[in-house]
């Protein structure tokens, strides 16, 4: 089912269920909405964010204050959420390292996904792109597939910490190509990329909103997309699949979350404003340009999506044979 009719239909069955967004939660919102971001600004989860931010601020009529709390894998603000009040004030922009990823690797995680929090809809999903520094000689996949195998263990890679979606990526690369290379975890994908951008580490799997413009400036080298499909955004980079490692295909999702118990009502109305927002033309096309497929469903939708993303993970979790505990 594309975009365009997920978003149509979410909204058609709120109003066939008697759910008017305009007044079933009269008096919200009446002060400034928190929306905790799990990653530094200037990655490419703070990226979109910000993207949708200004139109979901506009829509309520009161300020969507973007709070930027990155760290351990996006686990800290994740858990800031889960513990905040059920009245519609704190909010989530939620990834699936976060929620789909990291329960899978530590059982002493504070929050639980489908405990913990009530999902309002998906955002959109989005590519992991590899890319390397200008200057590293590697020019395809294979040529640094073949350089990781001359020096095991020696080519480091920048990671948004244990367990996210861009460590997740590179050790899923790595068990298929059968080579050794080390990790250097940071706060964000921002610190990382400057560091890759620098020359301290080689490559970098990461959500490709961050990295189009510095490919396209020619500072950095895509090397594959970890989509099925080739992406619009990048559509002369070929997939990691048809780039050596057939097969391959990695994936992320951001997501919109409140605290469990938050009134239906809100969600109803945060859903339905956040549908007719990601069916607009303008912002469908920003994030195709960035990389990212706009999404959107109903919250029984999105929690059916995220159970069987999680299944999907622990596939790949135990291919990668990762384990944070």
């Amino acid at each position: 089912m594309n975009a365009g009719c997920v978003i149509s239909c979410c909204v058609w069955a709120m109003a066939a269920s008697g759910v008017q967004a305009a007044t079933a939660t009269p008096g919200y919102p009446s002060r400034p909405i928190r929306w905790v971001v799990t990653f530094p600004a200037g990655g490419g989860t703070d990226i979109v964010a910000r993207t949708l931010a200004p139109k979901l601020s506009e829509a309520l009529g009161q300020p969507l204050v973007v709070d930027n709390r990155g760290g351990a894998s996006g686990a800290i603000g994740t858990e800031i959420v889960a513990r905040a009040a059920p009245d519609g004030y704190t909010l989530l922009f939620g990834t699936s390292g976060a929620l789909s990823a990291l329960p899978l690797l530590n059982s002493k995680l504070s929050y639980d996904a489908f405990r913990d929090f009530s999902p309002i809809s998906l955002l959109v999903e989005i590519p992991q792109l590899l890319v390397v520094n200008q200057n590293y000689p590697a020019n395809s996949l294979k040529e640094l597939i073949v350089l990781a195998k001359a020096s095991p263990g020696k080519l480091n890679y920048a990671t948004s910490g244990l367990g996210s979606p861009n460590h997740l990526a590179t050790e899923l690369l790595n068990t298929m190509a059968g080579v050794s290379t080390t990790q250097v975890p940071y706060k964000g994908a921002a610190p990382g990329i400057a560091d890759l951008l620098g020359g301290q580490v080689q490559f970098m799997f990461n959500p490709m909103p961050a990295l189009v413009s510095q490919v396209k400036s020619g500072k950095l080298k895509a090397l594959g997309v970890g989509s099925a499909t080739r992406s619009p955004a990048l559509p002369d980079v070929p997939t990691v699949a048809e780039a050596g490692l057939p097969g391959y295909e990695y994936v992320l999702w951001y997501g919109f979350f409140a605290p469990a118990k938050t009134p239906a009502a809100i969600i109803a109305r945060l859903n339905e404003l956040v549908a007719s927002i990601l069916a607009q033309p303008d912002i469908v096309q920003r994030l195709a340009a960035q990389g990212a497929e706009a999404r959107a469903n109903s919250p029984a939708e999105f929690t059916r999506f995220m159970r069987a993303e999680r299944e999907r993970l622990s596939r790949v979790v135990k291919v990668a044979k990762i384990t944070l505990d």
